[in-house]
């Protein structure tokens, strides 16, 4: 079998969403704010912007990890790709249980269930449905994401409604307990999806750009028309704040992540495939396609550095710098968020990130 097939222009969006995803954990520790960025009372355009741009990420990177799935199978084989699919999903829910919850923390306390464990769930989940024809992983897809916000009034407070819609909070003892940020049911349809969307990557690729238009054209259309009317796919409906047409616009596109709403889907998919086709025809910085390419060590030392250096520099700016009592954050007089020290931090962490990864690559093809 040969080496998996690979279309630069997904490694390029995975790696853009992956530096995306660096600015929304440097903004947790570089920026830590007594106020929601998307609370509409509280924010600003800049913050609500900085925070409202992250959310591209998680669908972006879970939709081509099905892609790829598709397009490594071509070469592998059904019965090879499965496999991988199956190992690749425990390894990574084994480490956003150990390492991953460990960066977020430096400690133990909960165990934080996020992107890692949706993509590992959905990798398993993949492993079956690899050996049904697309179109029946297509119609999966559909089942698990389209009827999802019917379940929105579904709040049993089960383990299995936290795992599968709604998340939450499991305890396990009085300081130790599981946070489930990425109930399953929406993330499956999203992998599954992806890998019906596979194909599409192999057609020539001015067909291929103009489908990818086309789909992400008709999923902001659909996020205009179902959000307009407050008709279905969003658990809160908007409504317009009479404080000018910024804050209406930032009404209008605060949808739910946690757990990811129909409309949440369809307007960061929206934005995310029509950037497949702009990375076709522009050259990027190499280090979006680096990141891209090594998702992985990105993903596992970029929390424990941004956390680590995040801590140092507000300790240094503040004393004594915010800190978490009795479950709240606490801030010191006179602290002031600042969103340039945000920027500028990470900046310099992609920079690091950088310089890291590519050491990692040298070392790794040497052994």
């Amino acid at each position: 079998m040969g080496k998996p097939a690979r279309v630069p222009s997904i490694d390029v969006l995975r790696g853009f969403v992956i530096a995306l995803m660096a600015l929304d954990h440097t903004r947790d520790y570089f920026g830590p704010a007594p106020f929601d960025p998307l609370d509409l009372a509280a924010t600003t355009p800049l913050w609500f912007w900085t925070r409202w741009i992250t959310h591209l990420c998680a669908p972006t990177f879970v939709l081509l990890a099905g892609c790829s799935a598709f397009l490594r199978g071509q070469s592998s084989g059904v019965p090879a790709l499965a496999r991988y699919l199956a190992s690749r999903g425990l390894l990574l829910i084994a480490l956003e249980a150990t390492w991953i919850s460990f960066s977020w923390q430096f400690a133990f306390n909960v165990v934080i269930l996020q992107v890692l464990w949706a993509l590992g769930c959905g990798m398993i989940l993949l492993a079956a449905l690899v050996w049904l024809p697309r179109p029946v992983i297509a119609l999966v897809a559909a089942l698990l994401i389209l009827p999802h916000n019917l379940l929105d009034g579904w709040n049993s407070g089960s383990v299995a409604a936290m795992l599968l819609h709604q998340g939450g909070f499991y305890p396990l003892g009085p300081t130790h307990g599981i946070v489930i940020y990425y109930p399953l049911m929406p993330w499956l349809g999203l992998i599954a999806a992806g890998y019906a969307l596979g194909p599409v990557m192999l057609w020539e690729p001015a067909r291929r750009r103009r489908f990818l238009l086309g789909a992400g054209g008709l999923l902001l259309l659909t996020f205009v028309c179902l959000r307009a009317g407050n008709l279905y796919g969003d658990p809160d409906p908007w409504t317009a704040q009479g404080r000018g047409w910024m804050l209406d616009l930032m009404a209008f596109v605060r949808v739910h992540k946690y757990p990811p709403s129909l409309l949440y889907l369809c307007v960061t998919l929206g934005l995310g495939l029509p950037l497949l086709t702009l990375f076709e025809r522009i050259r990027p910085p190499p280090m979006l396609a680096l990141f891209g390419r090594t998702p992985m060590f990105f993903y596992c030392v970029h929390i424990a550095l941004i956390h680590l250096l995040g801590i140092i520099t507000i300790a240094l700016l503040y004393r004594p710098p915010p800190s978490f009592v009795n479950g709240r954050l606490s801030f010191p007089p006179g602290y002031a968020p600042s969103l340039a020290l945000v920027y500028l931090a990470w900046v310099l962490i992609l920079l690091m990130m950088y310089g890291l990864t590519r050491l990692w690559c040298r070392r790794h093809q040497r052994s």
